[in-house]
């Protein structure tokens, strides 16, 4: 299998801890993982890597989460990217406003590794296309 068919995840996540618990649950099942640690650089490594989905801690430097997910659902070579939201803020004002602001998913934390792999699949399917 070729490398083409493995599809990336951008990780937006200024937690140390956080970043390496889902970086390395995601690659074990397969996906590539793109990393940010603030809301700036969760933007410009969107533009640039064109990820096929996106977790994006909302409490991050510089731009939050919030802010970051309205820029990328409102350029046209991002819109498209499923977005979900990573938040430690789990009242359901919360879950609205993530919606709101253009979040695909919603996962609140802490949140067990599996289920982040699991909601990022629900999305984009197993991190391998399978082989013809």
């Amino acid at each position: 299998m070729t490398q083409n068919n493995q599809k990336t995840v951008l990780l937006v996540e200024d937690n140390e801890d956080n970043l390496v618990v889902y970086r390395t649950i995601l690659e074990h099942v397969g996906f590539r993982v793109i990393e940010a640690r603030d809301g700036e650089e969760g933007v410009s490594r969107a533009k640039q890597y064109l990820p096929d989905l996106i977790l994006m801690d909302i409490s991050i430097p510089k731009i939050d989460g919030w802010e970051a997910t309205q820029r990328l659902k409102s350029d046209d070579s991002t819109k498209e990217i499923p977005i979900i939201a990573l938040t430690a803020h789990a009242l359901e004002e919360d879950r609205q406003k993530a919606l709101q602001a253009g979040c695909d998913g919603y996962l609140a934390k802490p949140v067990e590794p599996r289920r982040v792999v699991q909601e990022v699949e629900r999305f984009v399917g197993p991190a391998k296309a399978p082989a013809n």
